[in-house]
């Protein structure tokens, strides 16, 4: 079978930036029903219920670039670290419009770009094994250049999506990948690039995902 790693960077980046468009579209779709309402005139009540839907979009869609901008971009020169609290913010901000609420434990250090990267893209994945909301318990241990990521994931309704670890090897056809596949495929790519191992355990009404060195 083909490897994941095999995708083309044009590919890869046209994948990522559907990848991020589907994010934000719904938020920004919603700034403009509101901005419609509010041309339209009409009720005092109608007026004040589109000006709210416009601000909470608004932020929403705000929180979700700015995560983008860390977990899929640059975010600085080749071989760049990252602050740690940076990672935090924004992974709060994305997490504020999820049913699922996120706690964080773990010191303030600056780490390798790449390492930010996984740490954020594996909480994307944390986030799809708890769609009716719950809670995400997110801890860093070890040093910032071997660290141990570590999603305790509690809730209901709690699942591995089935194709998740052949996306997350890589044992994937690069030709088949869709936008909505490929955040998965590239947190594998990542977690390689950064000689991480990933792994979960699954028991009653919880998930525990890990990431280590391998």
């Amino acid at each position: 079978m083909a490897q994941s790693d095999d995708i083309s960077a044009i590919d890869l980046g046209a994948l990522l930036c559907s990848r991020v468009c589907h994010d934000i579209i719904s938020p920004v779709g919603a700034i403009n029903n509101g901005l419609e309402v509010l041309d339209e005139g009409g009720a005092e009540e109608m007026q004040e219920f589109a000006m709210d839907l416009i601000r909470k979009s608004a932020v929403q869609a705000s929180a979700k670039l700015q995560f983008a901008r860390i977990a899929f971009g640059a975010a600085g020169s080749a071989g760049a670290e990252v602050d740690i609290g940076d990672a935090q913010k924004v992974a709060d901000g994305y997490m504020a419009g999820e049913k699922a609420t996120l706690t964080w434990t773990g010191e303030r250090v600056l780490m390798a770009k790449n390492r930010v990267k996984l740490l954020l893209n594996l909480l994307l994945v944390a986030n799809s094994m708890i769609p009716r909301g719950g809670t995400i318990d997110f801890s860093i241990t070890g040093p910032a250049d071997a660290p141990v990521f570590r999603y305790l994931i509690k809730g209901t309704g709690l699942r591995v999506p089935e194709p998740l670890g052949g996306q997350l090897s890589g044992e994937v056809e690069p030709d088949g990948l869709t936008a909505h596949e490929i955040q998965p495929v590239y947190t594998g790519m990542l977690a390689r690039a950064c000689a991480t191992a990933i792994t979960w355990d699954v028991a009653e009404g919880e998930i525990v995902l890990t990431a280590q060195p391998a």
